[in-house]
C-alpha cells in the first residue's frame, strides 16, 4: 500500500466540488487557515458554477477532479463540501495516475463514494475529515479539533490516540485492522455497484445525518442482508445527528437499531466515537490503514499507527 506523502510548506492543495454547489463566501475561512499552514489553496476554474444545486454538470465536475488529480503539483485534493451528486461522477475518473503518486482525498458525508471506490479499486487510503464549508475565522485563532486533527495527519502524517466513553451499547473486545466505511445513507446507495465497499476483516466506520429512524433500520437491515456485517473485524459508531421519527414512534434508538444488527456476532462495537456530522467534533481519521480499537467498560481508544 502507497501512502500520500506528508505536506511541506509550499505545497499546493486543491479544493473541489464534487456534490453540492459553493460559493467565494464558502471557501474563505478555509483558504485562509491552509494559507496560515503555508499551504498554496488552488481554486480550479469554473468551481463555482452551478446546475441545479450541483457545483456544475457532471462533466465539469469530473473535469476539475480528474484535472486536480492528475497535477503532480497537487499534493492533497480537499472536498468543498457534502452534499449529493459525487455519486454521478464516479465512473468518469481515471485512477491511473494516483494510483502511480497518492495523494490525500479529503472529505466525509457525500465524499463516502470516493472513499468507498478508491479502496474498493486502487488499495490507497484516504482521509475522513472536516471540509472548507465547516471551517470558520476560529479555527485561525483556536483551532478546533477536526481543524487540529486535519492539520496533524496532513503534515506529520501521525494522530493522537482518541478516547471516547463506551456508553451503554457496545461490545468489548480488541482488534487491529484497516477501517473503512463513512456515511451510511451512500454506503447504503453504493451496494451491488462498482464501488460497493469491501468489508471482510474490516473495521467499519457508520455515521449519518437527518435520517428516519426507519430507514436507519432499512439501511442497516440491507447491509445486514448483503453480508457487509457478518465478516467484520470490529464496528466504530460515529455521529447519528438530528435522526428524526414518526408520529407513530419506531421503537428504537438509532443506536439500538446499529446494535440489534449486530449483536449476533463476535467482534468489538463502539459508539460516540468523534466522527462524522459533528461539527468542530469531526476528527480526522485515515481510512484504508490499520489501527488499533479497544472497547472497554467505559471507555474506547482508536490508536492510529504512523502512516
Amino acid at each position: 500500500m502507497k501512502t500520500p506523502t506528508p505536506l511541506h510548506k509550499g505545497d499546493a492543495v486543491a479544493i473541489v466540488a464534487t456534490a453540492r454547489k459553493v460559493c467565494p463566501d464558502d471557501l474563505a475561512a478555509s483558504q485562509r487557515l491552509f494559507e496560515s499552514w503555508g499551504l498554496q489553496t488552488v481554486i480550479p476554474d469554473g468551481l463555482y458554477e452551478h446546475h441545479g444545486q450541483l457545483a456544475g454538470d457532471d462533466a465539469h465536475r469530473a473535469r476539475i477532479f480528474q484535472d486536480a488529480l492528475d497535477d503532480p503539483q497537487i499534493k492533497a485534493i480537499i472536498c468543498a463540501r457534502g452534499g449529493y451528486g459525487t455519486v454521478r461522477i464516479i465512473d468518469r475518473i481515471d485512477w491511473t495516475s494516483f494510483v502511480r503518486q497518492p495523494k490525500w482525498i479529503v472529505g466525509y458525508s457525500d465524499a463516502t463514494v470516493l472513499h468507498s471506490h478508491i479502496h474498493r479499486h486502487t488499495g490507497c487510503p484516504s482521509l475522513h475529515a472536516t471540509m472548507p464549508i465547516n471551517i470558520t475565522d476560529d479555527d485561525l485563532i483556536a483551532p478546533s479539533p477536526a481543524v487540529q486533527t486535519l492539520h496533524q495527519i496532513l503534515f506529520n502524517l501521525t494522530l493522537p490516540p482518541y478516547q471516547f466513553p463506551a456508553g451503554d451499547l457496545g461490545r468489548c473486545g480488541n482488534v487491529c485492522a484497516p477501517i473503512v466505511g463513512g456515511n451510511l445513507s451512500i454506503l447504503y446507495s453504493l451496494c451491488g455497484s462498482p464501488s460497493d465497499i469491501d468489508t471482510r476483516d474490516k473495521i467499519l466506520l457508520l455515521e449519518d445525518l437527518d435520517e428516519y429512524l426507519y430507514h436507519i433500520d432499512r439501511m442497516m437491515q440491507n447491509l445486514r442482508r448483503c453480508g457487509k456485517l457478518s465478516e467484520l473485524k470490529g464496528l466504530i459508531v460515529g455521529g447519528l445527528t438530528d435522526t428524526h421519527d414518526n408520529p407513530v414512534p419506531f421503537g428504537l434508538s438509532a443506536q439500538q437499531i446499529i446494535w440489534d444488527c449486530v449483536k449476533e456476532y463476535q467482534y468489538p462495537v463502539c459508539f460516540n466515537a468523534p466522527f462524522g456530522h459533528l461539527g468542530t467534533e469531526n476528527k480526522a481519521l485515515p481510512l484504508g490503514i490499520p489501527v488499533t480499537l479497544s472497547v472497554q467498560p467505559h471507555q474506547s481508544t482508536i490508536l492510529i499507527p504512523c502512516c
